[in-house]
C-alpha cells in the first residue's frame, strides 16, 4: 500500500500507471473496430461483477496498489462511455478534453493545489485562476475585464446558475431597500426578513425554456422553483422571451424581478434574444425597474468567439448584447474542452457577490493585506476547491483566439453539415420546425424520424450500434433525437459521412421489415 511504499517506491508506480493509463486511452482511440462511444454489455457487466461486494470475507481488506490499477484499468475503464474519446460522443453537450488540458489538469492532481485564500507571498494559484478569468473575458469579447469585477471559476453550469439568481435576488431587494437606507441585504438579513423590509411580496425570475439547472438554483437560493415564469415569444419560438410579456411583468407592484435569459437553450441551441437591440431593451428595462439579467450562457456564449466572417454572421449577431448582461454563466467543459467540473461566472458587481459567498469571522482565510485579488472562497459557492482553473489558463495560452475559433468552427460547421442532411431527408425532420434555417444552426441539431415506429427506437438503436452516442429527449411531448457537437476531435467531412450513412441504413432497414 502506498503509504508504506516510501516516495520513490511511489514515484516508481505512478510513473508505470500512467504510462498504462495512457497506453489504455491511445488504444481506445486508435481502434476503428472497437468505437469507443459506448461500452459493449458485457463489458458493462463484467464491470458490475467486479465491485467489492459487503458479503465477501477480502471486503476493505486492502488490495495494494497494484492489484488495484489493474481493476480499474481491466474492470472499471471498460465498462466507462469513454465519451472523452470520440469525437462522435454527441451527448449532453459535453466537450472531449484538449491534450494540454489534460496535461494541466494531471499537474493540478500532482500538486494538490487548491485554491482558497490569496496568499501572494506563498503560492501563484490565485494569480493564474484571475490571469484565466481576465483572458477568458477577453476571449468572449466582454469588453475590460475591470469592468467584470466579480469572476470565478465554479464546478459548472448548476453552479454558476445559483450564483447568478443569489446575485440577482440580492441586487434585487438591495435595490429596494436602499431608499430606505438599509445597508444589509439577503446575505445578512435573511430572505424573508429582507423582504419583508423591504415591501416585497415575491422575487420571480422570468425566463423562456430555461434550463433544469435554472430552477434547480431558484430552489437553493430561497426563491421556489415556482418563481421560475416561463415568458415564451410564441409557440414556433418558445425559447424566444417575449419582450412585452418582461416589460409587463416588471411593473407589477411589490414584486421583484431576475430576468433569465438562455443562449443557447439546451434542446435546440436557439437563443432568447435575437442580438443586440434586444439586449438593449432588456437593459434600459431593467436599469427602470431595478432588475437583474442573468445570462446561462454555458454553450451558446462561445458564439461570440466563432471568425468574424459571413459564414457565422447570423451566430454571432444572435449572441450580440451579453456583454450588457449583470451576470453570465460559462461552461468550460463544454465548448472550452477543459476536464470536468468546470464552469465560470462573471457579474459586475464583486460587491454583491461577495455578499452572498462572503466568510465572515474567520480571520485566518483573509488576503494578505492590501491584496488586489479577492479570496476565491469570498466569491465562490466553495470554501475549498480544486485548481480547475489551470487546465483554463493552459487552454487559452496553448490555442489563443485563433485555434479556439477554429476548433469552434468545425463544431458548427458538423452540426450545419447534420441539420442539411436532416432537411434533405425523406426520412427525417428537422426540429423545431421543418425547413430551419440552417444557419441559426450552432452546434446543437433537433430532429426525429417522420415514421413514428421508427422514431420510437431511433436512440435505442443509435446506441446498440455504438459507432455515435446522440441524447435522447422530447420536443412538444413527442420524442426527438438531439445532436450536441462540442468535442475538440471533430472531423468533419468524415464524421458527417458515417452520420449520414449510418440513418439512412437505418430508415431503409426499417423499411424492408
Amino acid at each position: 500500500m502506498a503509504a508504506f511504499n516510501g516516495e520513490s517506491a511511489a514515484d516508481d508506480f505512478l510513473q508505470r500507471a500512467y504510462t498504462r493509463i495512457r497506453s489504455s486511452v491511445t488504444a481506445s482511440t486508435t481502434d476503428a473496430a472497437e468505437p469507443a462511444v459506448l461500452p459493449k454489455p458485457e463489458r458493462l457487466e463484467a464491470g458490475r461483477a467486479s465491485l467489492p461486494q459487503p458479503d465477501d470475507v477480502r471486503y476493505l481488506s486492502g488490495r495494494g496498489d497494484e492489484a488495484t490499477l489493474d481493476h480499474l484499468l481491466n474492470d472499471i475503464v471498460p465498462a466507462l462511455n469513454g465519451q472523452n474519446l470520440s469525437g462522435r460522443y454527441y451527448g449532453f453537450v459535453t466537450g472531449s478534453t484538449l491534450p494540454i488540458a489534460e496535461v494541466a489538469d494531471n499537474i493540478v492532481t500532482a500538486y494538490d493545489q487548491n485554491v482558497q485564500v490569496h496568499l501572494p507571498t506563498q503560492t501563484i494559484a490565485t494569480e493564474v485562476e484571475d490571469a484565466a478569468l481576465r483572458m477568458l473575458v477577453a476571449l468572449l469579447d466582454l469588453g475590460d475585464a475591470a469592468d467584470w469585477e466579480g469572476r470565478t471559476l465554479t464546478t459548472g453550469a448548476t453552479a454558476s446558475n445559483t450564483l447568478g439568481l443569489g446575485c440577482g435576488r440580492e441586487a434585487v431587494v438591495q435595490a429596494k431597500l436602499r431608499p430606505q437606507g438599509t445597508v444589509d441585504g439577503v446575505g445578512e438579513l435573511g430572505l424573508l426578513a429582507a423582504c419583508a423590509q423591504a415591501g416585497i411580496r415575491h422575487v420571480q425570475v422570468l425566463t423562456s425554456m430555461g434550463h433544469s439547472s435554472l430552477y434547480k438554483a431558484a430552489s437553493i437560493v430561497g426563491l421556489g422553483r415556482f418563481s421560475v415564469k416561463e415568458l415564451p415569444h410564441s409557440e414556433d419560438e418558445p425559447w424566444r422571451l417575449d419582450l412585452h410579456a418582461v416589460e409587463r411583468e416588471l411593473r407589477r407592484e411589490g414584486i421583484a424581478s431576475i430576468i433569465a435569459l438562455s443562449a443557447g437553450e439546451v434542446n435546440t441551441g436557439r437563443f432568447a434574444t435575437t442580438g443586440l437591440e434586444d439586449m438593449r431593451r432588456l437593459r434600459e428595462l431593467a436599469d427602470r425597474h431595478g432588475s437583474w439579467i442573468h445570462v446561462d450562457g454555458a454553450f451558446g456564449i462561445f458564439a461570440r468567439c466563432l471568425p468574424a466572417t459571413p459564414e457565422f454572421a447570423r451566430l454571432r449577431a444572435y449572441a450580440a448584447g451579453i456583454e450588457l448582461a449583470d451576470s453570465i454563466t460559462v461552461d468550460g467543459h463544454k465548448l472550452l474542452n477543459v476536464p470536468y467540473d468546470c464552469g465560470m461566472f462573471l457579474t459586475r458587481k464583486a460587491s454583491v457577490l461577495t455578499s452572498v459567498c462572503k466568510n465572515p469571522n474567520a480571520a485566518y482565510l483573509s488576503s494578505a493585506p492590501g491584496a488586489t485579488i479577492e479570496s476565491p472562497l469570498n466569491v465562490d459557492l466553495q470554501n475549498s476547491r480544486r485548481f480547475r482553473a489551470l487546465p483554463v489558463y493552459a487552454v487559452l495560452l496553448s490555442e489563443g483566439r485563433e485555434g479556439l475559433a477554429a476548433i469552434l468552427a468545425r463544431m458548427v460547421r458538423l452540426a450545419r453539415g447534420v441539420a442539411e442532411a436532416i432537411n434533405a431527408s425523406s426520412d427525417y425532420v428537422l426540429l423545431p420546425h421543418g425547413n430551419c434555417a440552417i444557419e441559426d444552426t450552432h452546434i446543437v441539431v433537433l430532429f426525429r424520424a417522420k415514421d413514428e415506429a421508427l422514431n420510437e427506437k431511433l436512440v435505442g438503436s443509435i446506441h446498440k450500434r455504438g459507432e455515435w452516442y446522440v441524447s435522447g429527449t422530447k420536443w412538444k411531448g413527442a420524442t426527438a433525437v438531439r445532436v450536441a457537437v462540442s468535442s475538440w476531435r471533430v472531423r468533419v467531412d468524415e464524421d458527417l459521412e458515417a452520420i449520414k450513412g449510418f440513418l439512412a441504413r437505418l430508415a431503409d432497414e426499417h423499411k424492408s421489415t
